[in-house]
């Protein structure tokens, strides 16, 4: 999965409108509905808060699985 997707399955799990979710993070709807569906990617400091408010990793996040990885 990639960010996007992720974004959209983890704001539904905490069963949060992208609305509420842009209130929290003091952006736009317009923007939290850009990231999900691939036409924009959040700033390093946009992801932090993201993750912050969605109580994940931002492994999780992104979609980054070490196990999978060859590091």
């Amino acid at each position: 999965m990639n960010f996007a997707t992720n974004l959209r399955k983890y704001r539904k799990e905490k069963r949060m409108s992208q609305t509420e979710l842009a209130s929290f993070l003091g952006l736009s709807q317009r923007t939290i509905s850009h990231y999900e569906n691939g036409s924009a990617e959040p700033s390093l400091q946009n992801l932090y808060e993201i993750c912050n408010t969605l109580h994940v990793s931002a492994d999780e996040l992104l979609g980054i699985n070490l196990e999978e990885s060859n590091y």
